[in-house]
């Protein structure tokens, strides 16, 4: 069977920025996800579209197809009062957020003794993404994973075995 809408894939895959520096791996343990509910970057999504198990699949994302183009004005900053209660606040740390978009994840930049610069764009928005896929698996959804958008986590799990 071909990656096609509707068909859960497992693949095995590097992801590596411009210069090369592996960024995210599967590292030995596959993924499945619903090709064509979003569960990927839709640039990812394409470039596997018609490939079969035992395919590797190499795919150079640009940002418009990945995370986005980098956002200036999701780096903002904000009172330290907001990180009430946690100690030892450093530059790098997450955090789920309200924002008028609804929930984000933020990354912290900069701690001051009054304000903490935070920045709500993905970590790898405004950078080109190069991957390298083995598909390990395709099989037709059932018709629960096609209700919920997702593959089911025991069927992710046999995959896996």
């Amino acid at each position: 069977m071909e990656v096609q809408q509707d068909s859960v894939v497992t693949i095995h895959y590097v992801l590596r920025d411009d210069d090369g520096e592996v960024v995210d791996q599967s590292d030995g343990q596959p993924i499945s996800y619903l090709h064509g509910h979003n569960n990927l970057i839709p640039g990812l999504e394409k470039a596997l579209d018609g490939h079969e198990p035992g395919d590797e699949v190499e795919a150079s994302v640009k940002p418009e197809e990945g995370y986005g183009e980098y956002n200036e004005d999701l780096v903002q900053n904000v009172n330290r009062d907001a990180f009430e209660g946690v100690d030892n606040l450093e530059a790098g740390m997450s955090f789920r957020a309200e924002s008028d978009a609804g929930n984000m994840i933020v990354t912290v930049k900069e701690v001051g003794d009054q304000e903490v610069t935070v920045d709500g764009n993905h970590v790898l928005a405004g950078q080109n993404l190069n991957f390298m896929v083995t598909v390990a698996d395709v099989r037709e959804a059932t018709h629960n994973e096609l209700e919920q958008g997702e593959v089911a986590e025991e069927a992710a799990a046999n995959d896996s075995e």
